[in-house]
């Protein structure tokens, strides 16, 4: 079943396509704009925002919390019932050293607020924490797609994987458009989505 678009698209390929060509483009424009830098790192809203910037011109639901249940293979993310809750809670985490900021970017994809691009638009809200906190980020092309499943996967249970993955993939570089162009197209890929380079949109 294809998700309801503000493009009237009824073929899930073809949603796919024209929501990564939109969504990266968009993606790389946060970039280059400085649209980022405005936001408040680590809070809910700078989620929303980011989101909301990433696929507005693609779905209603855009930047807004799901009113509905979702899963993903077994694992069910938290229950429309206490999502408010749970992102006020993961919001007032701590954000200071890089296990706090892991824990609490784990617990936003338990959270998972969004109907649909919840990976995408977390991870760079995770790299904005990075940056203001720690004045780094994840080099994410450097992250093997299916360790970073897994260990994401694991995460509610265990979060030792996780940060261990992606402590091997910090840089300093982050301010370099490269790495962060290259970063959305590894973000995804994660999911699937591989048609179109950022840095050519």
């Amino acid at each position: 079943m294809t998700l309801e678009n503000k493009l009237g698209i009824t073929d899930a390929v073809e949603l796919a396509r024209v929501e990564e060509k939109m969504s990266k483009a968009k993606a790389h424009k946060l970039f280059t704009s400085g649209f980022l830098d405005t936001l408040e790192a680590g809070s809910f809203q700078a989620l929303a925002s980011i989101h909301q910037a990433l696929f507005g011109e693609i779905y209603d639901f855009a930047g807004k919390v799901r009113q509905v249940n979702i899963a993903k293979g077994n694992f069910r993310f938290a229950p429309v019932m206490y999502l408010d809750v749970a992102l006020k809670n993961i919001e007032a985490m701590p954000q200071t050293t890089f296990d706090e900021i892991i824990e609490k970017y784990v617990e936003m994809n338990i959270a998972h607020p969004f109907r649909e691009g919840n990976g995408r638009s977390t991870r760079i809200w995770l790299d904005l924490i990075l940056k203001k906190e720690l004045k780094q980020v994840v080099d994410w092309q450097r992250v093997d797609k299916n360790d970073y499943l897994m260990a994401m996967e694991r995460s509610p249970v265990k979060d030792i994987e996780i940060k261990f993955l992606l402590q091997q993939a910090l840089t300093d570089k982050i301010d370099n458009a490269e790495i962060y162009m290259k970063g959305i197209d590894a973000s995804y890929y994660y999911e699937g989505y591989t048609l179109y380079r950022t840095e050519e949109l």
